[in-house]
């Protein structure tokens, strides 16, 4: 078993276990062409208790991908959950539930699947991207992030290049991609020199959309 150590973070105390806070605190930033982010610090209490779980029980895959004629391993190991399967924390299940009651009136159907990816040290990261594949390519849709662990940048930026905006996500952090997020803007974790310890992200979608 990999061993990994981290920083625990004096903010994220939580004598009574993890849980989460409300969700009207969440501050909304438009963007443009119809996009838009969500952003709530410290939304998930006690998460390092999270993280060491995600951390030691999830099996966690390396996966390669094809660049510019050579396969080279994807900086970061990956790990996806569907609907069916249960999620490694009762508190991911309980964040997807609150997720879906919260934004049903925009939604108009709840999160079903989690999508998670350690990154490990400063040297994983991912690419400039948005998140196409299925009804995401034509329709509006969203993306709930939730962060566990040493906190790290997302930028998100017009597609095609523009000035770009920053978030550092950690310690139980929320940010959700809405709107035409995914089409019209791109969003990247770039790697970092600083010495950071591990982060996961978890990423909660809607049937058909990965």
């Amino acid at each position: 078993m990999t061993s990994y150590s981290f920083q625990p973070s004096i903010l994220d105390l939580a004598p009574d276990g993890p849980g989460l806070g409300g969700l009207a605190a969440v501050r909304r930033h438009p963007l443009t062409l119809g996009a838009w982010v969500d952003h709530l610090p410290g939304w998930a209490r006690g998460s390092d208790e999270v993280l060491t779980t995600l951390l030691h029980g999830v099996a966690w895959r390396e996966e390669r991908r094809t660049m510019y004629d050579r396969e080279v391993d994807v900086p970061r190991l990956q790990r996806w959950f569907g609907g069916d399967e249960p999620l490694p924390h009762p508190l991911l299940t309980e964040a997807r539930d609150a997720l879906s009651g919260h934004y049903a009136p925009e939604l108009g159907e709840p999160f079903v699947s989690a999508g998670m990816c350690l990154y490990r040290t400063g040297n994983d990261s991912v690419a400039w991207h948005g998140d196409l594949n299925g009804r995401a390519s034509t329709s509006d849709t969203m993306v709930a992030i939730v962060s566990f662990g040493s906190p790290r940048a997302l930028l998100l930026r017009p597609r095609g290049g523009g000035e770009s905006l920053r978030f550092a996500l950690g310690h139980g952090d929320l940010v959700v991609m809405g709107g035409s997020c995914q089409r019209t803007w791109e969003h990247a974790v770039p790697k970092t020199h600083r010495p950071v310890g591990p982060r996961v992200s978890v990423q909660f979608r809607t049937a058909g959309v990965s």
